[in-house]
């Protein structure tokens, strides 16, 4: 399957740091990764958010794309947050290792927003 996760500058930097193979830990306040099922709502998150915040993204906005096994992602329930295409997976943070070694090839950027 092909997933799709907004990010900002500094943690772009960190996947880069992996070779473009896993996404960083997710920091304390943060329980839950969130991986999007398309690349409208990435591109949303990415314009609305992740340009806006200073601290994190640096006021930039990235849309990556990857894909996932299908038999891993599958015991996962799709959560739609708000419009038809705001689709997202939870996956608790405790989880994106396991999560990460099932991503089949690189992460790749597809979008920048500033």
């Amino acid at each position: 399957m092909i997933l799709y996760r907004p990010v900002g500058q500094i943690e772009l930097n960190l996947i880069e740091e992996s070779g473009f193979k896993r996404f960083p830990p997710r920091l304390a306040y943060q329980p839950i990764f969130y991986p999007v099922l398309n690349e409208k709502y990435a591109s949303e998150i990415a314009l609305k958010w992740n340009t806006k915040d200073s601290l994190e993204s640096l006021n930039v906005g990235y849309v990556t794309k990857f894909e996932i096994e299908d038999d891993f992602i599958s015991k996962y329930e799709v959560h739609q947050v708000g419009d038809t295409y705001h689709l997202e997976y939870w996956i608790l943070s405790e989880e994106l290792e396991e999560f990460n070694k099932h991503i089949v090839g690189n992460i790749e950027v597809i979008k920048c927003f500033k």
